[in-house]
C-alpha cells in the first residue's frame, strides 16, 4: 500500500473535518481575546456631575465633549445620589464639584474594574487641570487588597464555565453525546445539577473563606456559581444533542472564544469594544462575572437582569436536551416498527 492510501485510509473525511474546525476555533479564540482585549480604552462610561446649577449644564457638555468620548456624563442632584447611583451601578463615577474651593472630588468605584476606576481617575485630572483646578478620587466601593485588579470575580466565573462544559463533554464522551431516550436526558440533567452544587459551593470556599480574595454572601456567590454550572452545562449538553461531538466545539464558541473576552473581566465593559461590550451581558461569563461583582462590593445591587440571562441559558438548554430526547426515541420507535413490517413480508401502503 503506497504512503498516499495510508493516507486517505487514516485520516477520515470525518476526522479532517474536525481537524479543520479545532483550527477554525484555535483562529478565532486568538482574533477574539486580541480584538477585544489588545486596546482597552473607556467609551460612554455612565459618569455623574454634580455641581452648582448655573456651572452643572457646562460642565456636562465640557465633560461630554472630551477627544474619544471617554464619557457619557449627566446632572446628578447632590454626593448622595451620586454615591448611591454608584452602588446600585447605575454609573460608574462622578465628579463632585466644590463651589467654594478648587479642590473637587471624583468618586470610582474599583469593585467594579480597578482599571476603570484609574481610567476615570486619570481623565478627571486632566480636565480639571485645564480649569486651574484639581480633584482627589475617593473609593466608594473599594475592590478587596486581596483582589487585584478586581479580577477574582472573573476567574470565578471562568472556572465554573469551565466546570460546566467540561462535565457536560465528559457525559457526551463516556456515554453517547446524544441520550437514548428522555429517562437517560433527566438523568444527565440530574448529575448535572448535583455537579453545579458542589461547583458552585467549592467555588465559593475558595475564594472566600480560603483564599479571602472576594468579601461578599457566602451563600449568595455560591447559588450564583451553581446556576452559572448548570447554565453552561446544560447549554453544552443540548448542543451536543443537537449536533452531536460538535457540540462540544460549539460550547467553546460560545463561552471561552466569545463569552470571556465581553466578561468585562480583564477590563470592564465601557473600556471595549462596542460589538464587545453589546453581547457580553447576554453571554454566562459576562452575566456571571457582574454579579459576582454585585455581590461582592456592590451590596447585591443591579442582579436581576444578569441572573435571568443565567435562568434563560438553563431553561434553553434543560428543555432541548429533553425534547431532542424524546424526538430520538419518536424516531427510534417508528424505525423499529418499520423494520418489524419489513421483516414479515408486510407491503407499505
Amino acid at each position: 500500500m503506497t504512503f498516499a492510501a495510508e493516507v486517505r485510509k487514516a485520516v477520515t473525511p470525518r476526522a479532517a473535518l474536525l481537524v479543520i474546525g479545532v483550527l477554525a476555533l484555535q483562529l478565532l479564540f486568538i482574533a477574539s481575546y486580541i480584538g477585544a482585549l489588545h486596546n482597552p480604552k473607556p467609551t460612554d462610561v455612565p459618569f455623574g456631575v454634580v455641581a452648582p446649577q448655573q456651572v452643572s449644564a457646562r460642565l456636562v457638555t465640557e465633560l461630554d465633549g472630551l477627544p474619544g468620548g471617554p464619557l457619557d456624563p449627566r446632572a446628578v442632584a447632590d454626593e448622595a445620589t451620586a454615591r448611591r447611583q454608584i452602588l446600585d451601578r447605575e454609573i460608574d463615577g462622578a465628579l463632585i464639584v466644590d463651589p467654594r474651593g478648587t479642590r473637587d472630588t471624583v468618586l470610582v468605584a474599583s469593585g467594579g474594574g480597578t482599571v476603570l476606576a484609574n481610567s476615570l481617575t486619570k481623565i478627571i485630572k486632566q480636565a480639571e487641570l485645564s480649569q486651574e483646578r484639581t480633584a482627589r478620587a475617593v473609593d466608594v466601593a473599594p475592590a478587596s487588597h486581596q483582589d487585584f485588579d478586581g479580577l477574582s470575580s472573573f476567574y470565578l466565573a471562568v472556572g465554573w464555565c469551565v466546570g460546566g462544559y467540561l462535565c457536560a463533554s465528559i457525559l457526551a464522551i463516556s456515554a453517547g453525546s446524544r441520550p437514548a431516550n428522555r429517562e437517560r436526558a433527566l438523568i444527565r440533567t440530574g448529575v448535572m445539577a448535583l455537579y453545579a452544587i458542589a461547583g458552585g459551593i467549592g467555588g465559593a470556599v475558595i475564594i472566600g473563606p480560603v483564599l479571602d480574595a472576594l468579601p461578599g454572601s457566602f451563600w449568595g456567590l455560591s447559588g450564583l456559581g451553581a446556576l452559572t454550572v448548570f447554565a453552561v452545562g446544560m447549554i453544552t449538553l443540548a448542543l451536543e444533542a443537537l449536533t452531536g461531538i460538535v457540540g462540544i466545539g460549539l460550547a467553546v464558541l460560545l463561552v471561552v472564544i466569545a463569552g470571556n473576552p465581553s466578561a468585562g473581566g480583564a477590563f470592564p465593559l465601557p473600556m471595549l469594544p462596542d460589538f464587545w461590550r453589546a453581547i457580553g451581558p447576554a453571554l454566562p461569563p459576562g452575566a456571571s462575572t457582574w454579579t459576582a461583582r454585585s455581590i461582592a462590593y456592590f451590596r447585591g445591587n443591579a442582579v436581576t437582569g444578569p441572573l435571568l440571562v443565567l435562568s434563560a441559558w438553563a431553561v434553553v438548554g434543560t428543555a432541548v436536551t429533553l425534547l431532542t430526547a424524546m424526538r430520538g426515541k419518536e424516531r427510534d420507535a417508528a424505525s423499529g416498527t418499520e423494520a418489524t413490517m419489513g421483516g414479515t413480508g408486510s407491503t407499505p401502503v
